[in-house]
């Protein structure tokens, strides 16, 4: 059909909505999705599920990631636009001004992963050969570009490209809107600060206990209470604490794999780092995703992951008022070609 790719990974999506579709499952917002999430908003409070932009704190969740750094804006003099009087300028002006640049990575704190985030070394030729492919079949070096290609013999070799998201860049969930209908499924409720691969069976206990229904176009969030922590490190979290504590989904369980494909979801957030545990349970397989729920997910079913939501506050309104939805608004930044983005997501109940 499409004419990137012969051969589609089992069970994904490719070409369920054209062969240029760059939004997988979250076609699936349609109006009435939003509409439903509308329909949930009986008492007019929001809450916001982001946490502060310099939270975690450090690098210890990854060390290619750290905090950002803000600075004020200058001018070609280097005058620095910060407290600034605008009578340097004019004697009659009064005005005072203070103007910020940040420099930034873009999935350190409260974030949406792309479908340009993780792809896969699949043969999607059908030629025997596995390439870099990315969701529907979008190819790395010529969709997804880089300023290095690292080649299976180990090399690596300068490309002379300009890094970016040519298809499947954020800038697609932010024109989209990204607002739609949330549900939560409370984990902490059920393990604590335990860490926890919590698998199929786990899940749907989760899933009957507190009543929580999910279908077709939900926005799924997952509170486990992780951000609670990070909210409490203030910027200085204990390295022991963030890899070994709270749930996290085991990414190995194809039941449970089976069931994010079944239900229809249109995303998967959740409060921690990465959603699924990061390293995974071991794989009995030659060759394997060291992110399983992220190949499955942004490769294979077009869905869309938040890592690091700040949930506690909803989790904690919505187990009081017997609640498990709400309407969920929660666009990353349009910033064409990024392969993640920032967001202030805000539910309202």
């Amino acid at each position: 059909m499409a004419k990137r790719w012969k051969v589609r990974p089992e069970g994904s999506t490719w070409g369920d909505w054209g062969e240029d579709d760059q939004l997988g499952r979250v076609n699936l917002i349609t109006p009435q999705k939003v509409l439903e999430g509308v329909a949930e908003v009986k008492e007019g409070l929001s809450f916001c599920l982001s946490l502060p932009l310099n939270y975690p704190g450090g690098n210890l969740l990854t060390p290619a990631r750290g905090p950002y750094t803000l600075r004020p804006t200058q001018l070609p003099d280097g005058t620095r636009r910060y407290l600034y009087p605008a009578c340097l300028d004019d004697p009659h002006y009064t005005d005072v001004g203070c103007d910020d640049r940040v420099d930034m990575v873009l999935q350190y704190s409260t974030q949406w992963d792309t479908f340009a985030h993780v792809g896969s070394m699949f043969d999607a030729d059908g030629d025997g050969e596995p390439e870099i492919r990315f969701y529907n079949g979008y190819k790395g070096h010529e969709d997804v570009v880089g300023p290095v290609r690292y080649n299976l013999d180990r090399t690596i070799e300068e490309t002379g490209q300009t890094t970016g998201a040519r298809k499947l860049g954020v800038e697609n969930m932010a024109a989209k809107g990204m607002q739609g209908r949330g549900v939560l499924v409370d984990l902490e409720r059920h393990f604590g600060k335990e860490r926890h691969y919590v698998g199929y069976d786990d899940w749907m206990r989760a899933l009957e206990t507190t009543g929580v229904e999910v279908t077709p176009g939900d926005m799924l969030l997952i509170y486990t209470g992780f951000a609670d922590y990070i909210m409490e490190a203030k910027g200085n979290p204990d390295q022991h604490t963030l890899h070994n504590s709270y749930a996290v989904l085991n990414g190995r369980d194809r039941r449970l794999q089976q069931w994010i494909a079944d239900s229809g979801i249109s995303v998967i957030c959740a409060d921690n780092f990465a959603v699924e545990g990061f390293p995974s349970r071991p794989a009995m397989a030659e060759k394997y995703a060291r992110l399983p729920l992220h190949e499955l997910c942004l490769f294979k079913l077009g869905v869309n992951i938040g890592e690091l939501w700040y949930l506690s506050e909803l989790a904690a309104w919505l187990k009081a008022n017997n609640r498990t939805r709400f309407l969920l608004t929660a666009p990353p930044l349009r910033l064409p070609g990024a392969v993640g983005s920032p967001s202030s997501p805000i539910a309202t109940v």
